[in-house]
């Protein structure tokens, strides 16, 4: 098993309703200022905040919301749990899931087990667009011969086209065309 250290989520508990104490504050931020920075518009975060996926740490006196350093983490590790193709929905109950677990090394073993998950995944879909990528190429490279053929000449020619070998070697890309 590898050392791998996992962020910790922060807390789900509800924000308090006041500015925090003196000694306690961190750099704030509104929720338009969080949105600049996670290039996430404000309506997302305000759902967030109703899946209870994000909590501000704060009110100002006027009662804006307001978010420390760790409002930035959660936004972006939401976006990469979404990038990974989790819903909201899915990460609302990793989230719930997590905080029930109440153990670390439990909570830990649950993440790790998603993750791998995801890695597989991932893995496999990279494989796919690596075979896509190369079938992209030949058929590129196929095609690339097809200008020089007398623009008069009629598609059906191309099933006994002279530059190349039709029969044994058509990228699937062209050959669909064919298919009928």
């Amino acid at each position: 098993m590898s050392n791998v250290r996992l962020p910790l989520l922060p807390p789900s508990e509800p924000p308090p309703s006041s500015p925090l104490p003196d000694a306690e504050r961190v750099p704030l931020m509104q929720i338009g200022d969080l949105a600049r920075e996670t290039g996430k518009s404000i309506r997302a975060i305000h759902l967030y905040e109703q899946l209870n996926l994000l909590h501000p740490a704060a009110r100002s006196k006027g009662g804006f919301r307001l978010y420390g350093t760790e409002a930035l983490t959660r936004i972006r590790w939401i976006g990469k749990l979404q990038d990974l193709g989790l819903s909201l929905t899915e990460i609302q109950a990793i989230v719930r899931e997590w905080e029930e677990l109440g153990s670390a090394p439990r909570a830990m073993v649950k993440m790790r087990d998603t993750y791998t998950a995801k890695l597989r995944e991932t893995q496999e879909t990279i494989a796919r667009l690596r075979d896509l990528e190369r079938e992209l190429e030949a058929s590129l490279t196929y095609l690339d011969t097809c200008d020089v053929c007398d623009p008069a000449r009629l598609i059906e020619a191309c099933e006994q086209c002279e530059l190349h070998d039709c029969q044994t070697h058509v990228p699937e890309l062209v050959a669909g065309f064919r298919a009928n």
